[in-house]
Formats: C-alpha cells, sequence, structure tokens
C-alpha cells in the first residue's frame, strides 16, 4: 500500500510507522514486488518512481489552503492506489470535528467522488464513512498508536479501534468475493487477529522492511515495558486531573488533533 503524511492537524500514516526504529518506508517497485512476494503485504509512500507529482501537490496543499479540496483530495488519495495496480479498493472517509470534512453531510460528495473516480480507474471501489468527532482508540500520538494497534494485533485493543478494522477488513474482503458477506469477512478478519497470524504478518513486514528482528520480536512478542523500550518514552510526562468528579461525556478530537500538530506530530 502507498500511503501517505500528515497533511494540516490530521495524522500521517508513514508518520506513524515510522516512529518504529529502522521502519524504512522508501522502497522501489522492486523491493515493493519482493516484499509482497516474501510477506504478503507493504506499506510505503510515494517517490521518485511511483507518482511523483503527489508530493508536490501534497505539500503545496498545506501552504496554499486547499487542503480540503475535493478534487485534489481525490487525485492524491487514487493516484497513489491506481499506481499499485489493485482490483479492489475500500476507503475509510473520514468526518467530524477533527476530519477534513465536519458532518456526514459534507463527507459524502469525497466519499461519492472517490467512489465515482476509482471506478472510471477500473478500481471496485466503495468507502466506509466513519466519525472523527473524537479520538479513535484510547491513544494519540505517533508511537502510542502504534502501541494501540500492537494491542489489536493480539486480539485486543479498544473495542471501537477493532469494530472499525473489521468492518473495513470485512468490506474489502466480500468487495474481492473473498467472502459471502460484510459479516462474514469481517468475522475472518476477527479471527486472523485473535489466532496471531495478522500479528506474525506485520512482525514480518517490520523485518522486510529494515526493523532489526529484535526489535520487531520485542514489539510484537514482548512486554509493554520491551515495547517502551523499542519505541521510547517522552522526556516529559504530565498527569493532568479534573478538579471535580464527574462523568466523561465526550473526547473532542480536534484540540487533541491541533496540540499534537504543533508538537510536531504532523
Amino acid at each position: 500500500m502507498i500511503s501517505g503524511r500528515g497533511l494540516g492537524h490530521t495524522g500521517g500514516t508513514l508518520d506513524k510507522l515510522e516512529s518504529i526504529p529502522g521502519f524504512n518506508v522508501s522502497q522501489s517497485p522492486e523491493q515493493m514486488k519482493q516484499i509482497l512476494e516474501q510477506v504478503g503485504c507493504c506499506i510505503v509512500g510515494q517517490s521518485d518512481e511511483l507518482v511523483p507529482a503527489d508530493k508536490v501537490l501534497y505539500s503545496l496543499r498545506d501552504v496554499t489552503a486547499t487542503v480540503d479540496s475535493l478534487p485534489l483530495i481525490t487525485a492524491s488519495i487514487l493516484s497513489k492506489k491506481a499506481a499499485e495496480n489493485i482490483s479492489t479498493l475500500v476507503l475509510d472517509v473520514k468526518f467530524g470535528s477533527a476530519a477534513l470534512y465536519p458532518t456526514l453531510e459534507s463527507a459524502r460528495p469525497l466519499a461519492q467522488s472517490l467512489v465515482s473516480v476509482g471506478s472510471q480507474l477500473g478500481i471496485n471501489t466503495a468507502a466506509v464513512l466513519s466519525d472523527m468527532d473524537r479520538p479513535l482508540g484510547q491513544r494519540v500520538g505517533h508511537s502510542l498508536e502504534v502501541l494501540e494497534t500492537l494491542e489489536c494485533l493480539h486480539g485486543g485493543g479498544p473495542a471501537d479501534l477493532r469494530e472499525l478494522v473489521t468492518t473495513l477488513g470485512g468490506c474489502l474482503l466480500w468487495q474481492c468475493g473473498a467472502a459471502e458477506s460484510v459479516k462474514a469477512g469481517s468475522g475472518r478478519i476477527a479471527a486472523a487477529l485473535d489466532d496471531g497470524s495478522a500479528l506474525r504478518t506485520f512482525q514480518a513486514m517490520l523485518q522486510a522492511q529494515g526493523v532489526a528482528p529484535s526489535a520487531a520480536q520485542a514489539l510484537c512478542t514482548g512486554t509493554e515495558e520491551q515495547r517502551y523500550q523499542v519505541l521510547g518514552r517522552a522526556s516529559t510526562q504530565e498527569e493532568l486531573l479534573a478538579p471535580q468528579d464527574g462523568t466523561v461525556q465526550g473526547i473532542l478530537a480536534l484540540p487533541i488533533a491541533c496540540v499534537l500538530h504543533s508538537l510536531g506530530a504532523g
């Protein structure tokens, strides 16, 4: 998969993966093919050989107030997918206060644009609209989200994260004909999380993309402390307590995203 970096206050998949020491998102087409043959998956960024124009347009959007431009978003996402020569694609289109589009209705045209253009490119495309008013899971920040990903790959982790993963994966399996329904596909994804097969594939991908075998093993099969030894801890930690007893009714994602962006996690 060719993925992207953070844009505006939104986080980037590549930035999160690069918080893992040694993980190399810069792979040539030949290296990608080799990793796919050996492991079955890889996550890389665009390069001089793969959708080079996207890098230029991506950086320009950040400084020309066109981060939320529907045509440019569509072109950026689908140019990378078309370069992968894939047959089937399921996209997670976010809406909410921390997304590029604040409401379900405002995000729907983007989903429709992606499905329409993807289909015109010969890709069997579907989109799932999901809420980003509150943070997904219970951790925010690059390495912290990697830790939460590992929890999910162990069959645990926050319920909302697991639900999104199994739903998107189930849709993909159904779209490509590998499952008779979305529900059946979601069940297969859940089984892969629970039986350790997804985790083993992730560990193999880490090593294939440059992570030292000892570090990959510590992350995937070690204790939480061993994972922190690989990823590192923040030099400054502060516990913030509520001034009085009460019940948390909601956690706003946008202010947290803006703080992370100001700290350099963009």
